[in-house]
């Protein structure tokens, strides 16, 4: 049972109440919801080229190797539509060979997977780590597999119980599970990733159970979860960049969270009519253009995360960071997904 459910509803008035104020300031002149995922960072324009190197600050080395063709097949159906889960669980075969030309990587952890599921780069894949908001991946198979999207939520107090909380959700404003699902995956707002997993499952307790069962279900056998947000309470909370990547090639493969994910940006109109430009916190989403998500993650324990995927000449790869840090998260992301792409 959630930690959530032993502290007393005055108590997490007195604990709201304390935060009112630094919410308030955080809340003030943002156009989108802002998490622990914190998404300050400008460099030059991309240019469109299959050769540009990447064009971030200081962008660590890399060299880019072939690849094998993968598959994108299972890629296919129509943005918004709900296909059925695919077999699972996910599994890769094979270690990737020594390769001078491989990027470098500082973080604590990295994999590098191509659409047929072999290894083309991996470092530390298979220690426990915090993935913090990487996880609202799952989130996206739930909500997106259990379907009807354009149904109504209501909000309800227990949703808005989470740090920080600056989308300014209200009990009782009502928003479809659409608007809810685009809001959590494309900015990460934690008081949402709350309300959508309430609306799922009943409460908070129940949604993380089901995020445990669906991940065993796509063979992420080294992961639990203890929320449904990815903060650091209740602790306890660890996953792999081998199990992300397995997160990672699922959410492609369902259309809904394929599409979201891969958007820079979306129009969130709050219940009082006033709409919010929630822009995507995947930094190479926006500067990459093979770049097609998908989902970043940050907190104090866990560094910079980031599941990230691209596809270019018949190729998908999805490479995994954990423990980052900025801007080399970003850096070596694309380094990761260059090498894969063998541009």
């Amino acid at each position: 049972m959630s930690v959530s459910a032993f502290i007393s509803p005055f108590s997490r008035l007195r604990f709201r109440l304390s935060q009112a104020g630094a919410t308030a300031v955080l809340a003030l002149g943002l156009f989108g919801c802002q998490s622990n995922e914190q998404a300050v960072y400008r460099t030059p324009p991309q240019v469109s080229q299959p050769g540009a190197a990447p064009r971030y600050p200081d962008p660590s080395s890399a060299g880019f190797g072939a690849s094998s063709p993968a598959s994108t097949g299972s890629l296919s159906g129509s943005p918004g539509s709900v296909e059925a889960p695919q077999p699972t669980p996910i599994s890769f075969s094979g270690s990737p060979a020594a390769s001078r030309g491989a990027p470098t990587v500082t973080a604590r952890a990295a994999i590098l997977v191509d659409g047929f599921g072999r290894v083309l780069f991996e470092k530390n894949a298979d220690a426990h780590l915090p993935a913090a908001s990487t996880q609202k991946l799952l989130i996206g198979l739930l909500v997106s597999e259990r379907g009807n999207l354009s149904a109504p939520v209501t909000i309800q107090e227990a949703d808005t119980w989470a740090e920080p909380t600056v989308m300014g959700i209200k009990p009782g404003e009502v928003y479809t599970r659409d608007q809810l699902l685009h809001a959590v995956l494309v900015r990460s707002c934690n008081d949402i990733a709350r309300a959508l997993g309430r609306d799922h499952s009943g409460s908070e307790s129940a949604f993380v159970a089901n995020l445990n069962a669906k991940a065993r279900q796509l063979g992420m056998n080294n992961s639990y979860f203890t929320n449904s947000n990815g903060l650091p309470s209740p602790p306890g909370a660890y996953s792999t960049a081998r199990d992300l990547s397995r997160l990672g090639f699922a959410a492609l493969r369902n259309p809904t969270v394929r599409q979201i994910c891969g958007s820079q940006s979306y129009s969130f109109r709050m219940a009082n009519g006033t709409v919010r430009t929630l822009t995507n916190t995947n930094q190479v989403l926006r500067h990459f253009p093979y770049c097609t998500g998908l989902k970043t993650g940050t907190t104090n324990a866990a560094g910079r995360c980031l599941v990230s995927s691209a596809t270019a000449n018949g190729k998908t790869v999805v490479a995994v960071i954990l423990g980052g840090t900025s801007p080399a998260v970003w850096q070596e992301s694309e380094a990761l997904l260059r090498y894969g792409l063998g541009m």
